[in-house]
């Protein structure tokens, strides 16, 4: 009995070896950026480095423009297959596994051949890459937000706060979402993490996104890469622990319909 009790502890430490490290090896090496000292010399250069503020400046801010896209195009879409054609969800599904199908630099070129000429030349814009991000989140956000759905009674809580006189605009944003929140921030954070690091669709259209800038970085430096590294994944975890904070003691989404008159 007492070796059965000591096994989960054994796979936990075994998997927080497994993870852990190879990151702290990353980490030293980064601190190697001066001969014989440790340091954080490679971060003082990442951080220095005026393409690091650019690329992810406009990283933050594609993430930041997909997310809400991605959201307002996701959401009042599941939420509309589960409470009037549930039988459609096999379909979505479907669409939820498309992106891990078909290649990135695939989708790219097909935005490049289908938004480069008349009466839709969008390959310069901004909303083409965001259009981009959107698809390659989709997975992710409809999962998020799908799970949110199978967590609380939409169909109940729909009809309470119909029947005491709310319309549509005030059960959505009042009832249903308040609900979601939950999943609305795992959404949130999962696209940020996806955007942040992505690579073909911005090489692809020429944009100076964060992904591209990790990838030169890596080919021509030796420790600034490993301070990257431990930066994607500072804010990886970050982005995690904010999601933890602001849902612990919810004690899971909430149900009611308070606020609908």
């Amino acid at each position: 009995m007492k070796k059965l009790k000591f096994l989960p502890w054994l796979w936990t430490i075994l998997g927080f070896l497994y993870f852990f490290v190879p990151l702290f090896a990353v980490f030293l090496f980064s601190l190697h950026g001066k001969k014989d000292v440790l340091s954080f010399a490679a971060y003082d250069h990442v951080f220095h480095d005026p393409q690091f503020l650019k690329t992810f400046g406009f990283s933050l801010a594609m993430s930041g423009f997909t997310i809400l896209a991605g959201l307002a195009l996701i959401v009042p879409t599941a939420i509309w297959i589960y409470l009037r054609i549930p039988k459609a969800k096999p379909l979505m599904e479907t669409f939820a596994l498309l992106p891990f199908v078909i290649p990135p630099i695939v989708l790219v070129f097909g935005l490049i051949r289908t938004y480069s000429k008349p009466p839709f030349t969008l390959v310069t814009s901004p909303v083409l890459l965001v259009a981009g991000y959107i698809v390659l989140s989709f997975p992710y956000i409809y999962r998020a937000v799908d799970s949110g759905l199978r967590a609380v009674d939409l169909k109940g809580l729909t009809e309470a706060s119909q029947s005491l006189g709310a319309h549509w605009g005030v059960t959505f944003f009042r009832v249903i979402l308040p609900n979601l929140r939950t999943a609305l921030l795992s959404a949130a954070f999962l696209t940020f993490s996806t955007v942040m690091g992505e690579l073909t669709l911005a090489v692809m259209l020429a944009w100076p996104a964060f992904g591209p800038y990790m990838a030169l970085v890596g080919r021509d430096l030796a420790y600034e890469p490993a301070a990257l590294a431990i930066i994607s994944f500072t804010l990886t975890w970050g982005s995690t622990a904010i999601i933890h904070a602001v849902t612990r003691g919810l004690g899971g989404e909430d149900s009611g319909v308070a606020g609908t008159h």
